[in-house]
């Protein structure tokens, strides 16, 4: 019984320290999200009913402010993100948002626009 202890124990301690390497995904930009700018703000469809995916472009890494417009240009929603260089693809969920036209931004933490879309809510 003390052998199969110990050979449990022995297992465990050796399972414990075996370093797993880290793979990072490479995000594969779909065609209708490609940015030809080194920096920009592209949904993949104008027309939005729940959510829709967004390619957000940058130059450097950091946080990013994104806002929704409505029509009279008052901001309806804002979220702070964290992005990456290049390609950054989120999902953009408007399910609260009334149909109507909107605006979408992109904003780096100084407040400069970097990019700017519109789309229309069904």
């Amino acid at each position: 019984m003390k052998k199969i202890f110990s050979i449990v124990i022995v297992s465990a301690i050796l399972s414990g320290c075996y370093k797993e390497d880290i793979v990072t995904p490479m995000v594969e930009v779909a065609p209708e999200l490609k940015i030809a700018n080194s920096v920009g703000i592209k949904l993949q469809t104008v027309f939005v009913t729940n959510e829709v995916a967004m390619n957000v472009k940058t130059e450097t890494a950091g946080k990013v402010t994104i806002k929704i417009f409505d029509i009279s240009n008052k901001v309806v929603s804002k979220e702070e993100v964290d992005v990456k260089v290049g390609d950054n693809v989120l999902k953009v969920y408007t399910s609260a948002l009334p149909s109507s036209a909107y605006r979408i931004g992109l904003f780096d933490s100084a407040g400069n626009k970097l990019g700017i879309t519109d789309f229309n809510k069904l």
